[in-house]
């Protein structure tokens, strides 16, 4: 198998980070939330100018490379609190199952003690079991359940999920 690597995104890769969601929500969310979800919430969340602009503000935003080619990120930001979320975790499918979310997690988990977080949070969507049972094995579970409207008729439908992170 190919040696992934994992390092921050860069602010050229925001284009291809772009694309990349895209086809990853594509594939995997259909059967989850309605095709006119899908196309509706990467219009709101997967825009070079807002990667770049996160990227600015100090999010954390790493890439999972094979070779020169972008496999998987991950997007996290510290919250009040203690937490830290970890706002986006994605994998191309044919490269799931190979350890990188779990290396992903990791990483996010390792920068966000590095700013005194001690919890990392998610949402995940109630319907898609695949992700629920990578994050438990994770070491994730489930906190409650949030529903949000997020516009143009459609609903999020998710599970928040915790896990506590080890004293520094």
């Amino acid at each position: 198998m190919t040696e992934i690597e994992i390092r921050p995104l860069r602010l050229v890769e925001a284009e291809a980070l772009v694309e990349l969601a895209g086809q990853i929500w594509r594939a995997c969310y259909p059967g989850i939330i309605p095709p006119a979800q899908i196309e509706y919430m990467l219009a709101q969340r997967y825009k070079p100018g807002l990667v770049k602009q996160l990227i600015a503000r100090g999010d954390l935003w790493l890439a999972a490379l094979a070779g020169t080619e972008l496999v998987g990120f991950a997007h996290g930001h510290p919250l009040q609190d203690g937490d830290c979320k970890l706002d986006k975790l994605y994998i191309h499918p044919d490269w799931q199952r190979h350890g990188i979310g779990g290396r992903l997690i990791a990483e996010v988990a390792r920068q966000a003690q590095r700013h005194s977080c001690n919890r990392l949070l998610l949402r995940v969507n109630r319907h898609n079991q695949w992700a629920i049972d990578a994050y438990l094995k994770q070491g994730f579970t489930v906190a409650t359940i949030y529903m949000e409207d997020i516009g143009g008729g459609f609903m999020m439908d998710d599970y928040v999920m915790t896990k506590e992170l080890a004293a520094s």
